[in-house]
């Protein structure tokens, strides 16, 4: 055991929102060690790095992305060789860990085999928590065909697809089941309409509350969770109310979802970058014509609901969902959810909440013992300055996944 003795760091403590200066963190066998401020004793042979200063600080994590995404275009997606779609999300990887991204939550698409391309290095990315085949009702969200498509669709389970289809409680418990077999970590749903698919209307309701409850209840069976993809009120609440552990966007929200996140101890995951990066390159990332005109729908009113649930004391956790040549733009939703939350809100969004909801607070999150080596060195305090975490070329200086460096400016 040699190991890396990181000296004269400010430690940022996420939870507490505060720095504390002049620690020494030692780093062996892909955990941290000790965080101290006397330096502990090391093997002669451990590198030692002293940060002059510079803050060290847990590694972020993306509550919401679609790491195999590589076009907006779902409908074309389905239609991709696995190969190539795989070929393509190495790139998509490698930007997110280059971001200081170690741990994400796939939405809808990753499987076991790009996991553990990750975990066994095959791939540089981070850490990939995935629910395989999102599930979708007959023409919900997941389901890609047009309205003059009269085939059967059967989920693309070949296919670099992100959905399945499932009517029917007993189709849902198969469903959840076969994911659950294939090693998701969630189980992800389709309650509502959205703006990717060509046929099913944003402010719709998916899925029988049977069909819901079923699949929270193999998801939880397997101790495993849901979440949800829901845009309105009526939708998020359906959800809540049946066991799911988190929703993804939600941009059409109001207060009884807000009483309701508060009472089951729901998560709350906005996307506000996706509206935003739609809206300013959805033309030329080819995203179809007929998908854009959706998304005046909730392109303005996702602050709104942002302001809604931090009033309202709900958990928020860090997501981009992003597509495409889009996922540039995953840093920026620090700045977009910075007009309504404070820095250390922020932070903590992308770090302790987020290994809370995927149930890792053991594992990620935070610069403590025993805890997962992911870390970030900044040049700059994200605590004062959010912007330190959205220009990683200026400010980024290493980045640790599992006690590895895969950047080392130090």
């Amino acid at each position: 055991m040699t190991g890396i003795l990181f000296t004269n760091a400010k430690v940022l403590d996420a939870a507490a929102g505060k720095l504390s200066p002049k620690q020494n963190v030692y780093v062996a066998n892909g955990r941290i060690k000790s965080v101290s401020d006397k330096a502990p004793k090391v093997p002669k042979s451990a590198r030692i790095v002293d940060l002059k200063g510079k803050v060290l600080m847990p590694g972020l994590c993306d509550g919401h992305v679609h790491v195999t995404a590589v076009t907006p275009d779902f409908a074309a997606l389905a239609r991709f060789s696995p190969f190539y779609t795989a070929a393509r999300t190495a790139d998509v990887l490698e930007g997110m860990l280059m971001r200081g991204f170690t741990t994400v939550r796939d939405a809808g698409g990753a499987d076991y085999g790009l996991a553990l391309a990750v975990e066994e290095g095959h791939m540089r990315g981070p850490r990939i928590l995935f629910c395989g085949k999102a599930l979708s009702q007959t023409g919900g969200h997941g389901d890609v065909r047009s309205a003059g498509e009269n085939h059967d669709f059967e989920g693309c389970f070949c296919c670099p697809g992100l959905g399945r289809i499932a009517d029917g409680v007993d189709a849902m418990r198969h469903a959840a089941r076969d994911e659950i077999r294939k090693g998701a970590t969630h189980i992800k749903l389709m309650v509502s309409g959205g703006i990717s698919t060509p046929t099913d209307r944003v402010d719709s309701t998916q899925f029988s509350l049977d069909e819901i409850t079923a699949a929270v209840q193999e998801a939880e069976a397997a101790n495993l969770y849901a979440m949800a993809h829901a845009y309105t009120s009526r939708a998020i609440n359906r959800a809540l109310e049946c066991g799911v552990r988190s929703i993804e966007h939600g941009n059409l929200l109001d207060e009884s979802s807000v009483e309701l996140f508060v009472k089951k101890g729901a998560y709350y995951v906005p996307t506000l970058s996706t509206y935003d990066a739609f809206a300013e390159r959805g033309w030329e990332t080819g995203c179809p014509p007929e998908l854009m005109a959706k998304l005046g729908d909730v392109l303005d009113a996702g602050e709104n609901a942002l302001r809604l649930a931090y009033e309202g004391g709900v958990k928020l956790v860090y997501g981009t969902d992003l597509l495409g040549e889009m996922h540039s733009n995953q840093l920026r939703e620090f700045k977009l959810r910075s007009a309504v939350v404070p820095n250390d809100d922020l932070i903590r969004g992308a770090t302790v909440n987020a290994a809370e909801l995927f149930r890792m607070e053991d594992e990620i999150g935070a610069v403590k013992p025993g805890l997962r080596a992911d870390l970030l060195v900044v040049n700059g305090d994200p605590l004062k300055d959010i912007g330190v975490l959205q220009d990683p070329d200026k400010y980024l200086k290493a980045v640790m996944k599992d006690g590895v460096f895969y950047k080392d400016e130090l």
